[in-house]
């Protein structure tokens, strides 16, 4: 394995998850909101999940995310 490779393709997998993560909470919030759901003070859990199939692994990562 050519770890320089390696990180290179981690890097833009990540990238492309973080910012269509992003894209996705923004318009869920937006969504809740225009619905009357939010009143912008609270926070919300969010969380995703990596798989890895082939490995048969996985992990999840949870947070908190305030809206105001």
């Amino acid at each position: 394995m050519e770890r320089e490779i390696f990180d290179k393709q981690l890097r833009r997998f990540l990238k492309k998850v973080g910012i269509s993560s992003q894209e996705g909470i923004d318009q869920a919030v937006e969504r809740a909101r225009q619905a009357g759901g939010l009143d912008g003070t609270e926070a919300r859990r969010a969380e995703v999940t990596v798989r890895l199939p082939d490995l048969d692994e996985e992990m999840t990562i949870e947070d908190r995310t305030r809206l105001e």
